[in-house]
């Protein structure tokens, strides 16, 4: 596969290592998530967990593409209800019945874990807790898809496969991702297109699997700020992910407790 670095099984259990604390976040975040909250508030949680561990955020300080000036101001990606992702944590407070989007990553000994997941705020409406659902099992359909010998179109395929079966669209312009010493590595992955599309899977495969799936339409704007990506028609959209190794007994989640 070219341009992919495959990884050893005691670089796997590294990456494990960061992927714990990733997780630690986000499951004690399933806690802090309620009407009232302040989204800096989050952050700074994060922030602690991940420095308590002595790991760095893999998202503070990334540069922006588009204005060097302008690099990644938190530790997490907060995105709530249209916000697809990228979203700044700051001053805002979370409403009843609002879905919160966040996306983590922690580097610890030079390895990086990344994983997101959607929050439920307080008690949401059916059509929210539909889209939450539907994301979270594309993502499980996903990872299940990702098998050694076959084209890595299949875990793209199979996202697809799922939202839009359930009425969904999947977005296009931003894709999972290799992951493992830099936090953006080859090779590009999908959630959509063709099952035999792509390099053929291997052992030592690490990517960050993640559908954003939305209510409405694919199509998405940016925010002034540089960051935040929202859907096009303000229609819900909801992100999941998780950090995989393919190894010889299949995909491995990286970013579990």
């Amino acid at each position: 596969m070219s341009g992919i670095r495959l990884k050893s099984s005691a670089e796997i259990e590294r990456m494990r290592a960061a992927g714990r604390i990733v997780a630690e976040v986000l499951d004690g975040l399933e806690a802090m998530v309620k009407p009232g909250v302040r989204l800096a508030d989050l952050d700074r949680f994060a922030e602690e967990i991940i420095r308590g561990h002595g790991a760095t955020p893999s998202f503070k300080g990334y540069p922006n593409a588009h204005d060097p000036n302008s690099p990644f101001p938190a530790s997490i990606c907060s995105s709530m209800n249209d916000v697809i992702v990228h979203g700044i944590p700051g001053g805002q407070i979370l409403q009843e019945g609002d879905i919160l989007g966040v996306d983590c990553g922690a580097i610890l000994g030079g390895w990086h874990g990344d994983s997101a997941r959607t929050y439920r705020v307080g008690q949401c409406g059916s059509e929210a807790s539909a889209l939450l659902q539907t994301t979270s099992e594309a993502l499980d359909k996903g990872i299940a898809a990702l098998e050694v010998g076959k084209p890595l179109g299949r875990v793209g395929h199979a996202i697809q496969q799922h939202a839009e079966a359930n009425g969904y669209a999947v977005v296009r312009e931003f894709v999972g991702h290799g992951v493992g010493r830099n936090l953006h590595e080859a090779p590009k992955v999908a959630n959509f297109g063709s099952a035999d599309s792509g390099p053929i899977v291997e052992v030592g495969l690490t990517v960050a699997i993640e559908p954003m799936v939305n209510v409405g339409t694919i199509h998405t704007r940016a925010d002034p700020d540089g960051w935040a990506i929202r859907t096009a028609d303000g229609s819900l959209s909801a992100h999941y992910e998780h950090t995989v190794a393919v190894t010889e007994a299949g995909p491995k989640i990286l970013t579990l407790a």
